[in-house]
């Protein structure tokens, strides 16, 4: 047979099969076709990113016509490809689409084929026959889709990425880094520099408190000299430009170039991409910022030094009546100080060969509150129980800043308060103890002393208990080998010789102790309300029972009572307190809960057994007046300060326009001042009277009185010259010292009325034979019917909590002037 195809009606009816070889051709040439244009498709897909990504943007013109060359020589390589291109035979056609329709005996190829060999009737009709039963196979007749068969020329997929290349150069093109198809054909393309974008900072030291300066905002665009403190931190980035910026510190020792290195946050880069300068501001000098020889941002720098701070002593150190010490000391610093501590040593060393138990005395010191007028600080401990109690010591305080600098203050030297027992078993006992604790040496010689006194027991101790606790002690002592079984041993020395003095007030007393010190650090750390009613019940738990055991034996007792002031301590007081400082602790006012309870732990040091003290009607007499004396002169400096700073804020918003009352002229303002300046004057005078009045009770004016003083008659010319800013801060400082004046004052006082007991006669008892020691009524009087009570006087505290209660709500009013609001919040500020 041939190929030849034979025209007979029976083809003519078989147009669809025309339509499908068509198809199947197209799809053929399509698969043999991609092969060879894929590499043209890569070339323009890989010219699109470039463009698309501005690699045309930011090259020089010999690189850029270099890669444009490239390009062009891949592609017209590409195009070669074509020459390879074969299209398909009929009879491939023909085998594709038997195949694509799953045709047998290929009725497709039947119907363009003839018999070959001599016509012949019957065959032409036996041929023609199956040509038409082979049509009607091909009556619906489908065509071929392309199979181009990807995966056998890509395994890996690599296909992709080019495809992802071109969607994300398309989107990055409509960005300001983006670049456009025309570069590539564009001449000088690659020098469009892109301005660089620049942001300084300067952040100071964490510890000082102090705003971040952003030096490229607009506020400061003007401003080429800033004022930063020592050690502050200057960041500067550059977004874009060439990535040639250096950046220089110069300084008066030379110039030194900062390092590089990379932005912790990434932003879109151009060239060398983000640079990020770091340095420390350590000195004086100038940054400049530059490209090349070309100086593109600068600006200067003052440093503020970092101060080392200072400590000193306020005072002389004081011992309570119950043995507790008292340091009072002030801390200056620039930023605050971060902690201070305190160091204690022996004024008479210990021998080379002693073996002590125990080392220095621990005494934690407070720092003062920030934006006080004066930093002072005041820190109270018992170290009755140190063994180097009643020992002479040096006692030297030692202050450290945020930036690690440390001063000391000057060594104070005094006898380190010590614990007195009236018993003289007890004394025994604590001696001994001391012994061997300040020189483990001497154990020996501590046992001797407690067998001689053991040696005759029916003469030396008033209880069986005593002698059995000593024997105890005693076996402790002789078995004790190691530090920590001496130390073991010492505590229950001590804690015998308080049971010996004051039987089971100690414990009382120590559970009182415990209280308000766990009281304390919780207030510190801001514990939850529940842990502080927690600590609060077993603090009240805590002083109801020491009380009511300081009570009964003082009634057992008739020649002990506690040390009377001219205040009486009440139940009701105490109470009062405890509630305070629970609605303080409560309201989130933890400074002034900690302020009420060390007042607390000041009253109950100063709550001690003393024998009974004559009467001294008029030298008491005398000090009330003394002291009613210097309150007045305390409230009218806090008047006269108030009107001050009144009178200038007010003369201040006059020159400025911005006065609602009616303005004061130059004149008024004169005379406003001159009038204070009078006040000031007669205030300085009466000070001095009162102080030359004390000196003839025998109480010598501190030093807070004297400072009073010069600070008044430093207020009263400045107010002579309506230097009214400079005149109130010279009032502050003479109320503080008056205030430390006072105190020192009250300290002297009780001193001398503490001297003269022990002198009284039964007349001075009896006038406080019907009250207990905590100035309440005896059984034997009756129920208390409250005639006898006496209100004392507001604390200070009470006081102050009262004027910030209303200070608050004043400013809560929304009808108050601004003046006046501006005022109260200062008030609330020197808090």
């Amino acid at each position: 047979m041939t190929h030849e195809p034979a025209r007979t009606p029976e083809n003519d009816k078989l147009s669809s099969l025309r339509a499908s070889r068509f198809a199947v051709r197209a799809a053929m040439l399509a698969e043999r076709l991609w092969p060879l244009v894929l590499p043209f498709l890569l070339v323009v897909t890989f010219f699109l990113s470039a463009s698309w990504f501005g690699l045309f943007r930011g090259i020089s013109e010999p690189v850029r016509l270099g890669l444009l060359a490239i390009f062009a020589l891949a592609g017209l390589g590409a195009l070669l490809l074509l020459r390879r291109l074969r299209p398909p035979t009929p009879d491939e056609i023909d085998r594709r689409l038997e195949a694509a329709n799953a045709l047998e005996h290929t009725p497709v190829q039947v119907q363009f084929e003839r018999p070959g060999g001599k016509a012949d009737g019957f065959a032409e009709a036996l041929w023609r026959e199956h040509q038409r039963r082979m049509a009607e196979k091909l009556q619906v007749l489908g065509g071929d889709l392309p199979r181009p068969n990807i995966p056998a020329h890509d395994r890996w997929a690599l296909r992709t990425l080019p495809i992802l290349a071109l969607a994300v150069g398309y989107a990055f093109s409509y960005g300001s880094m983006g670049g456009r198809l025309t570069d590539a054909f564009q001449p000088g393309a690659g020098v469009v520099a892109i301005p660089p974008r620049i942001d300084a900072w300067v952040t100071p030291p964490g510890y000082t408190g102090k705003p971040p300066i952003f030096l490229t905002s607009e506020a400061n665009q003007d401003s080429t000299t800033f004022t930063v403190p020592a050690g502050s931190e200057l960041a500067l980035r550059v977004t874009g430009g060439s990535g040639n910026e250096t950046l220089g510190l110069i300084t008066p020792a030379g110039e030194r170039i900062v390092d590089p290195r990379e932005s912790p946050v990434p932003e879109p880069a151009v060239g060398a991409g983000n640079r990020q300068f770091v340095t420390k501001i350590v000195g004086d000098g100038e940054v400049l910022l530059r490209e090349g020889d070309s100086r593109i941002a600068g600006w200067n720098f003052k440093t503020i030094p970092d101060t080392p701070p200072s400590i000193h002593f306020v005072g002389e150190p004081l011992q309570a009546l119950n043995g507790t010490l008292e340091v009072q000391y002030e801390i200056r610093d620039d930023y605050g100080a971060t902690s201070a501590n305190a160091d204690f040593e022996l004024s008479e060393a210990p021998s080379p060969q002693a073996e002590p138990i125990y080392g220095k005395p621990e005494l934690k010191l407070v720092l003062p509150r920030r934006g006080a007028i004066l930093p002072t600080a005041k820190v109270s401990r018992d170290l009755t129980d140190h063994v180097w109690a009643g020992s002479k010591v040096r006692l030297t305080l030692q202050a450290t800043d945020a930036a690690g600098q440390t001063s000391l203050s000057e060594t104070k030297e005094f006898i380190l308060p010590e614990r007195p027992f009236t018993n003289p078993l007890a004394r025994a006992v604590v001696e001994q103890r001391k012994i061997f604790a300040l020189d483990a040496n001497r154990k020996p010689e501590a046992l001797d002393l407690i067998e001689a006194i053991t040696l005759r027991p029916e003469d030396t101790f008033d209880s069986l208990s005593h002698y059995l606790g000593l024997m105890v002690a005693k076996s402790m002592l002789a078995s004790a080998d190691s530090d920590e079984q001496l130390r073991s041993t010492a505590d229950y020395f001590w804690e015998l010789a308080l049971g010996i003095e004051n039987g089971e007030l100690s414990s009382a007393e120590m559970r009182l102790k415990q209280a308000r010190e766990a009281l304390k650090q919780a207030l510190e750390r801001g514990a939850s309300d529940a842990e502080i009613d927690k600590l609060m019940k077993e603090l009240r738990e805590a002083m109801n029972e020491y009380l009511r055991e300081f009570a009964e034996r003082a009634q057992r007792d008739p020649n002990m009572q506690a040390q009377q002031t001219e205040r009486t301590l009440s139940d009701r007081d105490l109470q009062k307190m405890l509630d305070d400082i629970e609605k303080q602790a409560k309201s989130g006012n933890r400074e002034a809960a900690e302020d009420l309870l060390a007042q607390l732990e000041n009253l109950m040091n100063n709550l001690q057994m003393a024998r009974p003290q004559q009467g001294d009607n008029s030298q008491q007499s005398e000090m009330r007046q003394q002291m009613n004396k210097l309150g007045d002169i305390m409230r009218r400096q806090q008047e006269m300060m108030n009107e001050t700073h009144r009178l200038d804020q007010r003369q201040q918003q006059s020159e400025q326009g911005m006065n609602s009352q009616q303005p004061m002229t130059p004149e008024e303002f004169a005379d406003a001042m001159k009038q204070l300046q009078e006040g000031q004057g007669k205030l300085q005078s009466e000070l001095e009277q009162l102080m030359k009045g004390l000196e003839g009770m025998g109480i010598q004016p501190g030093q807070g009185f004297g400072e009073a003083g010069k600070q008044m008659g430093e207020a009263q010319g400045a107010l002579g010259e309506n230097e009214g800013q400079r005149a109130t801060g010279h009032q502050g400082q003479a109320l503080e010292a008056l205030r430390r004046g006072a105190q020192d004052m009250m300290q002297q006082m009780q001193q001398a009325m503490q001297g003269e007991q022990g002198n009284g006669q039964e007349g001075g008892r009896q006038q406080s034979s019907d009250r207990d020691p905590l100035g309440r009524p005896r059984a034997t009087r009756g129920p208390d019917d409250g005639d006898t009570t006496r209100v004392p006087d507001e604390i200070d505290a009470q006081r102050a909590r009262q004027i910030l209660e209303a200070i608050r709500k004043r400013l809560g009013n929304a009808l108050s002037p601004e003046l006046e609001r501006s005022y109260l919040e200062r008030l609330l500020e020197m808090r």
